[in-house]
């Protein structure tokens, strides 16, 4: 039986370990504001994906940011399903055998769906840290160690998994943990940030579990 070090390793949910079959909360009000999908997108982390229910006032705050009509928010909706990519359940089998594994990612408190993800990764897959539960959003450096906190670990503990460069990798970077990026045969964004604290690129999330493993046991066996 293989040893399990001492790492925490938490993964990026979206785009990482697969897709909404269709679009969120998020996603909608994106679309319907006439601001920059960018601008919206960073209103919202800060603003909605940290808060814990949908209040009217949480509702007022993001109409009048975001320019949306009120009557144009979306109201009762569900969570999309979520499909899990190809291979992704061996991937996280493999690091779960070396290593704690929990997902930590940025999602509104009507997206999130914790059951969902529970019933499709458990049991690889030892707690969820949606955004909505911690209170901090990625790139946000306490959304790191908010988790690494939780468990007791030092930042310098954890290791981040992210398909999103700036959420992911610069956020973890900024938190003092260890990074991988999930490449998808994308060009590295900042080669300097990468090669300075050593980011490991990953076409895919088998790819990132091979480096971990290759990590762990490196740390168990020095």
């Amino acid at each position: 039986m293989t040893e399990r070090s001492g790492f925490l390793v938490t993964v990026d949910v979206g785009g990482t370990l697969g897709t909404a079959d269709g679009p969120g909360l998020a996603m909608r009000l994106a679309e319907a504001s006439p601001l920059p999908p960018a601008q919206a997108r960073e209103i919202m982390r800060s603003g909605l994906h940290t808060r814990s229910a949908l209040t009217e006032t949480v509702v007022t705050e993001m109409c009048a940011a975001l320019r949306v009509p009120p009557e144009a928010f979306p109201r009762d909706l569900r969570p999309a399903p979520f499909s899990l990519y190809p291979g992704t359940i061996e991937a996280l089998r493999r690091i779960s055998a070396v290593a704690t594994v929990v997902t930590l990612s940025n999602v509104t408190c009507v997206d999130a769906d914790t059951d969902g993800l529970r019933a499709l990764l458990s049991p690889w897959v030892s707690d969820f840290f949606p955004s909505c539960r911690i209170g901090h959003a990625k790139p946000d450096p306490r959304a790191f160690l908010a988790v690494a906190d939780h468990f007791g670990t030092s930042p310098g503990g954890l290791i981040h998994i992210g398909d999103d460069w700036a959420c992911d990798i610069v956020g973890a970077v900024e938190a003092g943990a260890g990074a991988v990026w999930i490449s998808r045969g994308r060009t590295v964004p900042d080669d300097s940030l990468a090669v300075d604290h050593g980011v490991f690129v990953a076409p895919d999330l088998a790819t990132a579990a091979t480096h971990i493993q290759h990590l762990t046991a490196r740390s168990t066996n020095p």
